[in-house]
């Protein structure tokens, strides 16, 4: 059942995936909320954009949910919340998961469920409650058959870049991929190395497991879509991309522009077309 669902995330095709991540509300963060202000409307733009999969949280999955038909994006299912992005870090950090992750999924008839794996300076305490997560909700995804998507994800300290800088070191980045890939990862989803041509060593370290790739700060179109491309060639399986596509002028456009390199090969040259 597990394979069925995973079915419905990548393209028939091109056995890529193309996620749209707008579950940053669940992160009480003003910033994150920039886009996404009327989240039905920003799933509506998306749903005509047709993405591969939206990401989105128990409270707002049923906007994309409640729209009839068949062909719509599937639903990714955030399952944990965490406080851990502010540019000033409360006393106390968290990452805590939400009650019974794995039926409200199924109820939500989601694809896929989520859940990060924080690595972040001098908070060891914040990845031993990750591993508690994942090691909590992976026995019930396996008798359920509901994917697991682990995001690990590496944090520069928060004097240095503080809200949402992630660190792009490949030896940060790499073991943590592979502690997702051993507590059961079924997709990994991860930062992009500093050096894009690097990222091959990721995916190496991932072995059968596929990486997505995520987006990140905001950066320029071009800067997006020479990542993206560069990223395909190194042997992703996709994106999930969130305020680069829906905090863009145009983002149905952008979708189009990175569903045109995910899924057909495009060159930023001829992706831009679409913006």
């Amino acid at each position: 059942m597990k394979e069925y669902r995973l079915k419905r995330l990548f393209n028939r095709k091109s056995g890529n995936c193309f996620d749209v991540a707008i579950d940053h509300g669940f992160f009480n963060e003003y910033s994150f909320l920039q886009g996404i202000e009327n989240i039905g409307r920003a799933v509506e733009i998306l749903v005509d954009a047709a993405p591969d999969a939206i990401q989105l949280t128990v409270g707002q999955a049923h906007y994309l949910q409640s729209i009839p038909g068949r062909e719509k994006p599937s639903l990714v299912l955030r399952t944990d919340v965490a406080n851990v992005y502010g540019r000033e870090l409360p006393r106390s950090l968290f990452s805590r998961m939400i009650e019974n992750p794995v039926e409200q999924a199924l109820r939500l008839d989601a694809a896929c469920v989520v859940v990060n794996l924080f690595s972040i300076p001098g908070e060891p305490e914040v990845t031993d409650q990750c591993i508690r997560n994942i090691l909590n909700i992976k026995p019930v995804c396996e008798q359920y058959g509901m994917p697991l998507m682990v995001e690990p994800l590496v944090f520069r300290p928060n004097h240095e870049a503080g809200g949402y800088m992630v660190n792009g070191d490949p030896q940060k980045i790499i073991p943590l991929v592979r502690q997702g890939v051993e507590l059961g990862a079924d997709i990994i989803k991860a930062d992009p190395t500093d050096d894009v041509a690097e990222y091959h060593r990721v995916v190496e370290t991932a072995g059968r497991i596929p990486v997505l790739v995520r987006g990140g700060g905001k950066a320029s179109d071009r800067e997006i879509l020479d990542r993206t491309y560069g990223l395909m060639q190194q042997g992703v399986k996709g994106i999930v991309y969130g305020r680069n596509v829906i905090q863009h002028p145009n983002p149905a456009g952008m979708t189009r522009a990175l569903m045109s390199i995910v899924h057909e090969g495009a060159t930023p040259e001829e992706a831009v077309a679409f913006i």
